[in-house]
């Protein structure tokens, strides 16, 4: 997890931003308007604000084996059997980036589900440091608990308005990985956007496989959206990755945005690149569309 530690740590570098604040008062100023700690000093300027007119927003708990799980529900107002979009966070958990997310998809007519899938190792947006963020949370999520936990968000959109049908699942970063992952998983899954997740890595109990580890039997179209200066992911894993989805059934794709490193589609980050966010946010809705998703 290195390389991602230090792609996280990138955020805390300083920008005009904080010029004249102290961590402290900068951390009460994220954290009021909703940013991970750990994602300071957030870019303000470029942040997308998306707006709840229209829609039915806000947190709503789903209950998994007796564990109370948190998830962002956006959805149209007043509208039922709605394709479903499972929206997995970054590291950094569901804060007001991954909120907004949701909403963009809320707004392009989905039912829209960010779950707190770090629930049981503690709140990932409240941690201000990356070190005791993966050590405390990220490491000690197995991805058996998350995919339990999707698995109970998907019973619930079924029996609150959600299509069954249509069910699609998009993510960042770590989300990314667990895109790939749940997409072998649950064969529900009509399609899947996995944004800059890591396709290899060591396995242990908690992380078995890895993306490449499934390449070759998924069956879900999964489009991965990549960056070229993406120095966490290198192009060998992603051509590894290509060579082994082409002996499977999924139809996958990538596309590699040569002007791009990690976490290009995050807004409120330094890495933001605002034109191949927007191409990616075009593509995805496309693989949506193509794949009968909506």
């Amino acid at each position: 997890m290195d390389d991602l530690m230090r792609d996280a740590e990138s955020l805390l570098d300083k920008t005009s931003l904080s010029d004249g604040l102290d961590r402290r008062d900068f951390l009460k100023v994220a954290l009021g308007s909703g940013f991970a700690a750990a994602t300071l000093p957030v870019m303000a300027q470029n942040v997308v604000k998306t707006d709840t007119a229209g829609l039915t927003a806000g947190t709503i708990t789903v209950n998994v084996h007796g564990q109370n799980v948190p998830v962002y529900r956006a959805q149209p107002e007043g509208k039922t059997s709605l394709p479903v979009i499972l929206v997995v966070s970054e590291i950094f958990g569901v804060h007001e980036h991954i909120a907004d997310v949701a909403r963009r998809f809320a707004k392009q007519g989905y039912l829209a589900l960010a779950p707190d899938l770090f629930v049981r190792q503690g709140d990932a947006t409240k941690v201000a440091s990356i070190a005791d963020l993966q050590r405390d949370i990220i490491a000690k999520t197995p991805d058996e608990q998350v995919f339990a936990d999707l698995d109970a968000v998907v019973d619930w959109a079924k029996a609150n308005g959600g299509n069954g049908d249509k069910l699609a699942i998009t993510g960042f970063c770590w989300g990314g990985r667990i895109t790939w992952l749940y997409a072998a998983h649950n064969p529900s899954i009509k399609a899947g956007v996995a944004w800059y997740g890591r396709l290899k890595g060591d396995v242990n109990a908690n992380f078995p496989r890895h993306p490449i580890d499934v390449a070759g039997t998924l069956k879900v179209p999964v489009l991965g959206l990549y960056g070229a200066k993406d120095t966490g992911i290198p192009q060998d894993s992603i051509a590894a990755m290509e060579t082994a989805l082409a002996l499977g059934p999924s139809k996958s794709a990538f596309v590699i945005y040569p002007n791009s490193g990690h976490a290009f589609h995050a807004d409120y980050r330094p890495s933001y690149v605002e034109a191949d966010a927007k191409d990616g946010w075009q593509r995805t809705l496309a693989w949506f569309r193509q794949n009968g998703v909506n």
